[in-house]
């Protein structure tokens, strides 16, 4: 059984964030929710949230046993993109790409 949440247009280029997915794959939640509590980055609050949220979905629709679940899948995909010109010498404009990225977990029971 799994149980899976997803946070939609976050402001945060993904890249920023696949760091830090990749470090709690794989991890119990517990574990890897005090991991992105003590990781000094913006994108580690997101996930915060994103997999606290996750491990609610499993306890409260499916009945799974919280100290049985790991994080299954943890991923940040791209969002759509605002774009922004900066003027530059010349009469030239810059292009500033805002990233944003659909971040995704999904927690599953140890086999």
């Amino acid at each position: 059984m799994e149980a899976k949440a997803i946070a939609k247009y976050v402001r945060i280029s993904p890249l920023k964030v696949n760091y830090i997915c990749a470090e709690i794959r794989g991890k119990q939640v517990d574990e890897a929710l005090s991991i992105l509590k003590f990781t000094p980055k913006r994108g580690a609050k997101e996930l915060y949230k994103v997999l606290n949220s996750a491990v609610a979905n499993a306890e409260n629709n499916l009945n799974l046993n919280r100290d049985e679940l790991i994080v299954k899948e943890a991923y940040a995909n791209d969002g759509p993109t605002m774009k922004r010109f900066h003027p530059k010498a010349k009469g030239m404009a810059y292009p500033i790409l805002k990233r944003s990225s659909h971040i995704g977990v999904v927690v599953a029971e140890r086999e």
